[in-house]
């Protein structure tokens, strides 16, 4: 074999891995979507109109099992079924987490980036500011938090949102950074761009994988921190059908009934690897983006 075609062998290996990742990050992606969209369309058909058996009670129907007398995932104890209970959740559970995603990230970016293009004062105290928060645990803060502003929808979105936007401005200050000792970037300063010209058209467009990614990362977490607040009886009022609250309730019938814990917690985790196969199928295309410009 001559070292020409050896040489050609070894070019095209980085150039197939590049297209591996790509395929993956794609099929991920596309994968995440499509449960995500499943989750939207159950959200605005059955969560905003959730059906009657799903808020009224039949004691007579109580404790069935799946799949009986048409009862998709059973009834609970009150004989409610747990279908459109899980279907009525999603407007809590996603909602919420939702809310308190955008809170977070909105929040962690603007002071990311001021605390990047503004030395001096602002960004000390950008960062002591940030090293404050982080320093509490944040299951202290969202007590706290719930203390002052009390149960429901808007006061849990709030404080998760406010127990979280540290993590983001953390991110965005060391991506921001970063991006601005780039040439490009560099050569802009230079030729008087204004620092708000340059935000919006340097380096808005490369952070957009990054906020994309962290969006959904953060969008599942708060999933996850509304359930387990909403279980351990923090969270929204105890009527409300959320996820976390289904979870709590369940416990009691665990031997009896445990359709009951299983649907909603079989609903958090479709939530989740949803979200986070969007958030790695982002990351990998963000990768090959990358690497294909080198």
């Amino acid at each position: 074999m001559s070292d020409t075609t050896t040489s050609s062998r070894l070019s095209l290996l980085p150039r197939l891995r590049l297209w591996r990742s790509g395929l993956r990050g794609d099929a991920m992606l596309f994968a995440g979507l499509a449960m995500v969209g499943v989750l939207a369309v159950l959200a605005l058909t059955v969560g905003l109109n959730p059906p009657r058996e799903a808020t009224t009670g039949n004691l007579r129907m109580r404790f069935r099992p799946p799949g009986t007398e048409g009862y998709l995932f059973g009834t609970d104890q009150l004989g409610r079924s747990v279908a459109g209970r899980v279907g009525a959740g999603m407007i809590w559970s996603l909602g919420i987490a939702l809310v308190a995603a955008t809170i977070a990230l909105s929040i962690g970016t603007v002071l990311g980036l001021v605390a990047a293009w503004t030395p001096g004062w602002p960004r000390r105290v950008i960062r002591t500011v940030v090293d404050t928060v982080i320093a509490f645990p944040s299951l202290v803060i969202a007590v706290t938090v719930i203390a002052l502003l009390g149960r429901g929808f808007w006061p849990l979105a709030i404080t998760l949102g406010l127990a979280t936007w540290p993590i983001a401005a953390r991110v965005v200050y060391a991506e921001a950074m970063s991006i601005a000792r780039r040439d490009y970037v560099v050569a802009a300063q230079l030729a008087g761009v204004g620092p708000v010209t340059i935000l919006a058209t340097h380096v808005l467009p490369a952070l957009r994988p990054t906020l994309m990614t962290m969006f959904a990362f953060t969008f599942a977490d708060m999933l996850v921190a509304e359930s387990a607040l909403s279980f351990l009886g923090l969270g929204v009022p105890i009527t409300a059908p959320s996820w976390g609250n289904m979870l709590s309730e369940s416990r009691e019938y665990l031997v009896e009934a445990p359709w009951l814990m299983l649907a909603p917690a079989g609903a958090i985790v479709f939530a989740v690897v949803a979200l986070n196969l969007i958030g790695d199928g982002i990351a990998a295309n963000a990768r090959k983006r990358g690497r294909a410009a080198m």
